[in-house]
Order: structure tokens, then C-alpha cells, then sequence
């Protein structure tokens, strides 16, 4: 897999980002956050809980692994299919990964039948997502760039042309840069450098990684 969405999270600050419909009567507030394995899924799921702990039904879906390989839903007492599967079919349907969301329901006294419930459990968790950050995560390679100062204004301007992320840099007698590029591009990108800082700029090829490009 060379691409996958994610709720951006840039700080890893867990954030949980809301939405709220109401049909007949009857609350439903959805919850969403990133997370980066089962275990805070689950963590997530609870804390939802003690934060509704009076309504009727907390519903929930996740998914973890970057290929879809941890998918979980639950219906929590609604009818079969009604609820946790409609959620992950949202998060699927997105091409969300590393993503949990809980459904809370506040019963309004009126029955919304499957067809219903499927349609409030669905919407529910597609009006939390429209206030929800996402990125691509994109496969690429850390490279370590090192050149004279002669140089490093022209690499500044070629990473800002091809809107490549730096993640550090250090000057000393040269300079030393690290960059996140996507995979394909890292032949083209290592000759550009060659061009044009005339072969004093070197780069090396550190690991592969998967990176986050905000959309």
C-alpha cells in the first residue's frame, strides 16, 4: 500500500472531534479520534461511556492497520446491523484507517425501525467526520541532504517547488538537512540536487517511512 487516509492528528494530542444529529426525537452524538492500536480504541470506547453513562445504546467501530488488518463494531443493543456496522462502513468508505468512533444514542420515545436507525447511525458519524482534520499518509523516504553554503539556498528553493516537508536542519562548517519525499520521486530528486548544486550536494538515503500530507 502506498496511501492511506488518517485523521490528522498532528500534535498526537488524541483529540476528539463531535457531531450531532437528532431524529424523532431521538439524540445521536457521534465521537471520533485517531488511534494507533486496539488497546486505545478500547481505551477511547470506555471514555465515551463514562462520559454518557445515562444513554441507552454507545455504539461503536474502529479501525487499525494501515491495510484495514483490525476492523471491530458494535450494535450495543440496537438491532442486528443497524448501528456498528453502518459506522464502519463510513470509516471504510472514507478510507479512514487508525480511526475509532462511538455513536451515542438518547432514546425520544419513538421507534425509527432498521431502515432508520441504519440512516441516523450512518449520518451521525458522517456530520462528526465534516469537522475532522485528515491526511494521506504517503510512502516515502527520509533522505539526509548535506551541502556547502553555496548551496543551500538552491536546495531551499527546489524542496519548496516540489512542497517537500523538512523535518530538521543543522549548520555547522556545511549543512545538513532531512527531508521526507515520496518514494517515486527520490531518483528524480537526487539528480536535481546533483544539478544544481553543480555535484558539491550529497544525498543519502536513510530509511522508508510513511508521512502524513495534511488535505
Amino acid at each position: 500500500m502506498e496511501k492511506y487516509r488518517v485523521i490528522y492528528d498532528k500534535d498526537n494530542q488524541g483529540k476528539i472531534y463531535t457531531g450531532e444529529i437528532v431524529e424523532k426525537k431521538s439524540r445521536f452524538i457521534a465521537s471520533i479520534r485517531a488511534v494507533e492500536s486496539e488497546e486505545e480504541a478500547v481505551a477511547f470506547i470506555e471514555q465515551i461511556r463514562k462520559r454518557y453513562y445515562d444513554a441507552r445504546h454507545n455504539c461503536y467501530a474502529f479501525v487499525v492497520g494501515f491495510d484495514s488488518t483490525l476492523t471491530r463494531c458494535s450494535d450495543d443493543g440496537e438491532p442486528s446491523g443497524t448501528a456498528g456496522r453502518p459506522m464502519l462502513e463510513v470509516l471504510k468508505g472514507m478510507e479512514l484507517r487508525n480511526a475509532a468512533v462511538v455513536v451515542t444514542r438518547y432514546f425520544g420515545g419513538v421507534l425509527l425501525g432498521t431502515g432508520g436507525l441504519v440512516r441516523a447511525y450512518t449520518q451521525a458519524v458522517q456530520e462528526a467526520l465534516k469537522s475532522c482534520p485528515t491526511a494521506v499518509m504517503c510512502a516515502g523516504k527520509r533522505l539526509l541532504i548535506d551541502t556547502d553554503y553555496n548551496g543551500i539556498g538552491k536546495i531551499l528553493y527546489l524542496l519548496g517547488q516540489r512542497n517537500l516537508t523538512q523535518e530538521s536542519s543543522e549548520y555547522t562548517d556545511r549543512v545538513g538537512l532531512t527531508v521526507l519525499i515520496p518514494k517515486e520521486e527520490v531518483p528524480g530528486f537526487c539528480k536535481e540536487i546533483t544539478e544544481v548544486t553543480a555535484g558539491r550536494g550529497r544525498v543519502r538515503e536513510l530509511e522508508e517511512v510513511f508521512y502524513p500530507v495534511p488535505e
